[in-house]
């Protein structure tokens, strides 16, 4: 693997582009609501990243993606590609966003619930969210990819969703993804050791069913195979010298 440990001033860059990527679903959430259609989530996240930051949505034209965001409704597992459909009361929907500012990536996504979602769609929403953050805090020098992909899986199957496969997070800085491959599943202690420098997404992908999916014939809009509902929240992770720095970390979080 050809792993890039970054530079004091590419992880200054890095910060940045986070940041920028975390005020984009800060801007957007209140415009998450029954009624809009996701081509309009993505036509105000778009002028919003040109106008106001001044950056580049990565996704646009990225191998022939036709938006700026994208945008997984229910059991759309990810890149789904926004369009006329109007959003619902109980629709849960994942927004992924991915700036580049001064050419480095900053890549995020969270769940949006729209009006009153069921219990078991608010539970696969939590659950996904709190098996990230169990994933991230495994990360310092010395720790594994195997650690984060067994920490997320096990608390999936505790919960009783299943984790995707089929997609999983990845290096990112110049380039939107970079070596190494982060699985959302494994055995601790294996794969490859982080160390400082390195920056990747953690990004699972829970389905309230089965584990399967298929991708659609626009080429890009990933489901669930049995239509079971999917949940996915991503951050950017700095590995520091004493562990993680979060670079995508919104307000609401801090």
């Amino acid at each position: 693997m050809s792993i890039i440990i970054k530079t004091e001033s590419e992880i200054e860059k890095m910060r940045i582009a986070g940041r920028l990527a975390a005020e984009v679903l800060e801007m957007i959430a209140p415009y998450v609501v029954p009624g809009v259609t996701t081509d309009q989530l993505d036509k105000i996240c778009h002028d919003y990243i040109v106008d106001v930051q001044k950056a580049i949505p990565a996704p646009l034209n990225y191998h022939g993606f036709p938006k700026s965001i994208c945008t997984s409704i229910n059991h759309q597992v990810c890149h789904g590609i926004p369009s006329e459909k109007k959003l619902k009361s109980g629709d849960i929907v994942n927004i992924d966003i991915t700036v580049i500012k001064d050419d480095y990536h900053g890549d995020t996504s969270k769940m949006f619930c729209v009006g009153e979602v069921s219990q078991h769609a608010r539970r696969l929403v939590n659950a996904t969210r709190e098996a990230m953050f169990l994933g991230i805090e495994q990360v310092k020098p010395g720790a594994t990819l195997g650690d984060i992909g067994h920490a997320i899986q096990k608390h999936a199957e505790a919960n009783h969703f299943s984790v995707v496969r089929e997609f999983c997070g990845h290096g990112i800085g110049k380039k939107f993804h970079e070596d190494p491959q982060v699985l959302h599943y494994g055995k601790a202690g294996t794969g490859e050791t982080l160390q400082a420098g390195m920056i990747l997404t953690i990004e699972p992908m829970l389905n309230l069913g089965k584990r399967h999916v298929k991708v659609l014939a626009d080429g890009w809009t990933a489901v669930t195979k049995d239509r079971s509902l999917s949940a996915q929240w991503e951050h950017t992770i700095l590995v520091t010298a004493t562990g993680y720095e979060i670079l995508t970390l919104r307000q609401e979080e801090m």
